[in-house]
């Protein structure tokens, strides 16, 4: 893991910039472009490339032919879906501004680094996709994609478009289009889905506290992992105090918004209202930073639950749904000071709301 945060998106930046001067190489990038100067660089600049120079064609040099991509709809293969999805997002909002917000990174060139990724997506709806005719409304959110990343290529991304905030502010009713999405040939069931059943309460046995850490001194994947474990498997909400600082800034799914520990606290306990049963796995941790500048750490988790209760999505159905998300935690003397996170919500609202749940 990174120690410091050198390697990082300078505040500003902007890869089109007049006058903009990308200087040596500052990390050893061995089977990467010449052009790269590190491997956040390479991030942004191929995404700029790609989706607003438009050199979809980038995307062959960029991706291998059997990357696997894991989005709201499932898990798809070859690079060859991932170039027509670009080409059609592209045509439905052609001026689309994708603004590099930040890259938490970790890795090596020998050993492949991992990246997530958060841009801030700003553009108007003026081609025809999936969901109907141009609008022309303006459309303003943000994405995170998470990557793993090897000799020029990536091999594996996990990204969440924020699919319902994009719904909605184009004017488009997100449960109809989720019940839609959700009765189409294309939507997997769980039964299609690669994910492995939460194991919230192993053998009969009660969720017990998550273990104290075995050495002195903060631990970054030992705080994240308890966090995750104390809140959504112990149902203990009083962790969120002993964690979170109490000015916290946080930003969700469908592009919700808090402050302060409360509205962390309600967000988690609408989801565990919404899906009693609910169990959580953190899935992948990695970090950059150090005790005295902070930590940024991104969290990629998996969960499932069962719609039984009254909280985030009305009349419980009954059904059993998979939720993932993607957390970038920014953590200041041994608190989080500020979360962006995001699940498959409208993927979940799919599995709810189709009129024959197949499974």
């Amino acid at each position: 893991m990174p120690g410091d945060h050198s390697i990082a998106v300078d505040p500003g930046y902007g890869v089109d910039a007049p006058n903009v001067v990308h200087g040596e190489r500052r990390q050893s990038l061995q089977g990467f472009e010449d052009v790269y100067t590190d491997i956040v660089d390479y991030i942004v600049r191929i995404t700029h490339r790609i989706w607003e120079d438009q050199d979809v064609g980038y995307i062959y040099d960029t991706y291998a032919p059997g990357c696997r991509l894991y989005d709201d709809s499932g898990v798809h293969f070859g690079v060859e879906q991932l170039v027509s999805g670009t080409m059609q997002s592209i045509n439905a909002f052609p001026d689309c501004r994708h603004y590099a917000d930040d890259v938490i990174w970790a890795g090596t060139d020998t050993e492949g680094f991992v990246t997530s990724h958060r841009a801030i997506n700003i553009g108007h709806h003026t081609g025809p996709w999936r969901w109907g005719e141009p609008t022309g409304r303006k459309l303003e959110t943000w994405v995170i994609a998470n990557c793993v990343v090897r000799n020029n290529e990536i091999y594996e991304e996990w990204v969440l478009y924020n699919t319902a905030a994009k719904l909605q502010q184009l004017g488009i009713d997100v449960l109809a289009a989720a019940r839609e999405y959700g009765n189409s040939k294309d939507f997997p069931g769980l039964a299609e889905r690669g994910f492995a059943e939460v194991d919230r309460i192993e053998g009969g046995r009660k969720p017990m506290p998550y273990p104290e850490p075995s050495s002195p001194g903060f631990d970054v994947e030992h705080e994240v992992r308890r966090l995750f474990h104390d809140v959504y498997n112990r149902r203990d909400l009083s962790a969120v105090d002993r964690i979170y600082a109490r000015t916290v800034r946080w930003h969700g799914a469908t592009n919700r918004t808090g402050y302060g520990r409360s509205d962390v606290r309600g967000m988690a306990r609408n989801l565990l209202a919404t899906f009693p049963d609910m169990g959580v796995r953190v899935d992948e941790v990695y970090w950059m930073g150090n005790d005295v500048d902070g930590y940024s750490a991104s969290v990629r988790w998996s969960g499932a639950g069962t719609h039984r209760g009254y909280g985030l999505y009305g009349t419980p159905t009954g059904r059993r749904v998979h939720l993932w998300g993607i957390s970038q935690l920014y953590f200041a003397q041994g608190e989080i000071v500020e979360e962006w996170s995001l699940f498959n919500e409208f993927d979940v609202l799919a599995q709810l709301l189709r009129d024959d749940p197949g499974e």
